[in-house]
């Protein structure tokens, strides 16, 4: 569900303080665009926010939710009305966003040598 190798390469190119920014204006961006997809917009706006969403995903290590907002930005390319994926992505990316924050503290720990 979550890439901890490209978390890690992350918060190394980033450094650590401000990972935590990064962090918070991710999960902030990415709330927003997802309220923003229940809201009118043209087919190619849904791509783009689609488009933006696995970008921002890929970057933190969201592997799940950037497969499926991935597979769903191709279906909108397509031409398919892809309203409906709005619950799979919501659900997705709280479940990716709950293990994120579970997990980080001990991957970000220093291991005992």
């Amino acid at each position: 569900m979550i890439d901890w190798a490209r978390v890690l390469v992350l918060r190394e190119e980033v450094g650590a303080k401000d990972f935590a920014e990064v962090v918070d204006l991710f999960l902030d961006e990415v709330q927003e665009a997802l309220l923003r997809l229940q809201g009118p917009m043209t087919a190619d706006q849904f791509e783009a926010e689609l488009h933006f969403l696995k970008g921002s995903a890929l970057n933190l290590g969201f592997a799940a939710f950037a497969d499926l907002c991935e597979a769903e930005e191709r279906q909108a390319s397509a031409g398919q009305n892809p309203a409906g994926c709005i619950p799979a992505l919501r659900s997705c990316y709280a479940r990716s966003r709950a293990v994120f924050l579970k997990e980080l503290p001990q991957k970000l720990a220093p291991t005992a040598a």
